[in-house]
């Protein structure tokens, strides 16, 4: 399995939740981790930098001559008024939300696909649906996800590669910790379920999806807390 964004937060979490269910974990950030496990290797690369991520890739070839599963955590977000984002701001998450996981995509599928089994499962946002004020970048960049999703999923159908994605609810992370109470409450009003959610809840729709009976799960969105 890779996951990516694994340093902390949500990412940290499914790397001890999968680590526990016994699977290999290749994971990866822009920073260093403190996490040490037999089963877990971890590396310190841009997500968008093709690159890097070929090499990357190279590794998990040439040591395991597979791939079951990706799970595209990765992500940055922009809580801003639109009149105040800069353009370097956009480029930033576009990079990291899109084409970060675009690569993370198409070099996973180049593996799976040698063995005729693949899960990817990508992280989006219940800014799509609720068109929230101050994300329109981080929005539109999820919102290419989902898209993507949709066409990868058709792509990869013919290899046995499923391509799902999970829009998680408001959990207590560091990408919430600096917006205002006041809207995070507003937020979690506008959810049919108005409360936070849980890296365990996130890890039970993650779970539905790789499960090898699924096949005929592609190309869907699940937006958790309801909308």
């Amino acid at each position: 399995m890779i996951i990516t964004g694994t340093r902390k937060g949500i990412g940290r979490k499914l790397v001890e939740y999968y680590l526990n269910k016994e699977y290999f974990i290749i994971g990866c950030s822009r920073g260093e981790t403190d996490l040490v496990n037999d089963n877990y290797k971890h590396y310190c690369l841009d997500i968008a930098d093709e690159y890097h991520v070929k090499n990357l890739f190279k590794y998990v070839h040439k040591d395991f001559k597979r791939l079951d599963v990706l799970i595209n955590n990765a992500g940055v977000a922009s809580m801003n008024h639109s009149l105040l984002t800069s353009v370097s701001t956009v480029k930033k998450i576009l990079d990291t939300n899109v084409i970060g996981n675009f690569l993370f995509s198409r070099e996973s599928a180049k593996i799976m696909k040698m063995n005729n089994f693949g899960r990817i499962v990508n992280f989006v946002t219940f800014a799509i649906p609720f068109k929230l004020e101050g994300e329109a970048i981080y929005a539109a960049s999820k919102a290419a996800v989902v898209t993507l999703t949709e066409i990868l999923s058709r792509e990869y159908a013919p290899f046995n590669i499923t391509v799902n994605a999970v829009a998680p609810p408001a959990v207590q992370t560091d990408l919430i910790r600096g917006v205002a109470v006041d809207k995070l409450n507003k937020l979690l009003s506008r959810q049919s379920i108005h409360r936070y959610g849980t890296p365990e809840e996130i890890c039970s729709v993650i779970d539905f999806f790789l499960q090898p009976n699924n096949e005929m799960i592609t190309g869907q969105t699940i937006y958790m807390g309801g909308l």
